[in-house]
């Protein structure tokens, strides 16, 4: 099944961030955005804005073979800067190692915290774990001595299924 798709330059008020984000049309990404949603893929932060950004229209399939033929080729876009292809490869890359390091954690669910505390005390087996906290359960966690890191939903596979 395919689906169509509305792709958006964001970028992270905060720390200028710049990352793409996909949604199923525009009313979605207001949706989400209001529900607090959209996060920076990088640092986490919920003050995330579209940038302006052209729009690519895939229409050559419209055409007829031999009007095809006769509209001459679009001039070419200006190239990005190398800094901004350095830098947009680097947040592919950061992004595809924190998306792996989540698909490989076991999911706890909502018993984030208490696995976290059994790992942290030795009563449970020390690997990666992931899952869903309340923002008073992680303070308690760091008043504990329990390092966790949130990621917004973006890097998990399944939740956005």
């Amino acid at each position: 099944m395919l689906y169509a798709m509305k792709v958006f330059d964001l970028q992270c008020e905060e720390h200028g961030h710049v990352f793409e984000g996909w949604f199923a049309s525009h009313d979605d990404y207001d949706s989400q955005q209001a529900r607090g949603l959209v996060s920076c893929p990088v640092c986490g932060s919920g003050k995330v804005v579209k940038r302006l950004s052209a729009p690519r229209l895939n229409v050559g399939h419209f055409r007829e073979p031999e009007a095809a033929a006769s509209v001459p080729a679009p001039a070419p876009a200006a190239a990005p800067s190398s800094g901004s292809v350095q830098m947009a490869r680097l947040q592919a890359a950061i992004f595809n190692q924190v998306r792996e390091m989540v698909r490989r954690a076991d999911n706890v669910g909502d018993r984030f915290a208490e696995e976290a505390r059994r790992i942290h005390y030795g009563e449970a087996e020390d690997r990666a774990i992931r899952g869903t906290s309340t923002p008073e359960e992680r303070a308690e966690l760091a008043e504990e001595g329990i390092e966790v890191l949130g990621l917004p939903d973006i890097f998990d596979d399944e939740r956005l299924q």
